[in-house]
Parts: C-alpha cells; sequence; structure tokens
C-alpha cells in the first residue's frame, strides 16, 4: 500500500509486527505510544518494530526482534499468522506488517527510551467502518490524505491507521 505522498526516493526496509491479543472476551491488538522525543514519529500511535538490519534473516526477524527490544514481548507468546502488503510512508520506510496472534499470559517491558505506552484496543473497533476516518494535512508542502481511527485518549493515524485498513480490506476481500 502506498502513503499518501510517497515518491520515487530510496525507502529503507522495515517491519512491525501487528500483533493480536487472543483475549477470552475478544481479541484485541496490541499497540504502542513512542516517546514524545524520538526522531522518527514522536508521540505517535504503532506497532512494534523498526529497521531491518542485516542480521534479520526475514521482516518476521526484525518484527519478532523489535518486540522484544521495545516491549519485551517474548516470542514464546507469538504465532506469526502472516503478512500484509509491504505499506510504503511519506517518512522513507518500506514497511513489512508481520500479522501475529499473541497468546496470553504474558509480561511486557516497555523500552522507557522509545515506548512511553502499551496498549490494547478491540480488534473490533479497528475493522469497524463506522471508525474508520480520513483526514488531511500539509506536509512538505503538499496537501497529504490519511485514516484515522480515535480511540479513547489515542489519536491512532498514518501509517499504523493505514496498515489497519490493509487488514480490513484484506478480509473484506476474503469474505463470503
Amino acid at each position: 500500500m502506498l502513503e499518501d505522498g510517497v515518491g520515487d526516493e530510496e525507502l529503507t526496509p522495515a517491519a512491525v509486527l501487528f500483533p493480536i491479543v487472543r483475549r477470552s472476551r475478544e481479541p484485541t491488538v496490541l499497540l504502542t505510544q513512542r516517546t514524545a522525543h524520538l526522531k522518527d514519529h514522536p508521540g505517535q500511535i504503532s506497532f512494534p518494530g523498526g529497521r531491518c538490519e542485516s542480521a534479520d534473516g526475514s521482516p518476521a526477524d526484525t518484527a519478532l526482534r523489535e518486540a522484544d527490544e521495545e516491549i519485551g514481548l517474548s516470542s514464546a507468546h507469538i504465532e506469526i499468522a502472516g503478512y500484509l502488503p509491504e505499506y510504503l510512508t511519506s517518512t522513507g520506510f518500506r514497511v513489512t506488517p508481520v500479522v501475529a496472534m499473541i497468546t496470553p499470559p504474558f509480561e511486557l517491558r516497555l523500552d522507557a527510551f522509545e515506548v512511553e505506552e502499551a496498549f490494547e484496543v478491540p480488534l473490533s473497533f479497528l475493522l469497524d467502518p463506522a471508525n474508520h476516518q480520513q483526514h488531511s494535512l500539509h506536509y512538505r508542502g503538499k496537501l497529504r490524505h490519511y485514516y484515522a481511527m480515535p480511540y479513547g485518549d489515542y489519536f491512532i493515524w498514518g501509517a499504523t491507521a493505514g496498515m489497519i485498513m490493509s487488514l480490513y480490506r484484506a478480509l473484506e476481500a476474503s469474505a463470503p
């Protein structure tokens, strides 16, 4: 999926874990709020993830490593379910979303430098079209359009909302 504003520049490979938690009541999605001082996407709501490193053998390896580093989520609780299409960002990344099922109970250890908070949102909320908003803003001299899914005090938008929309579209396309 191509984020509004992506040109033909070289993009940095990255991967995120799209963690769906198997809660008894209903599945949730585990998200993080990035700390305000970070260079890339400060204060934004995101999936655990980051740049691919040379030691990573695959996007799944990157996503698992980053989830462990950022929030202390052990791979023992993670079952990779599949991949969403690459998401190209206007901030210079080519992101592979790695969808995974997370089995509780688990304990998180947040990296205080990168992650302000971790929280869960019901998957049903994120997949409900009534919660899919379209917004726009001026960025780098151009009007950009993006999705947002406000949830309580959290404003889920940009690449994170775009990847959620990618899952939504994939599920809609596979529905009978």
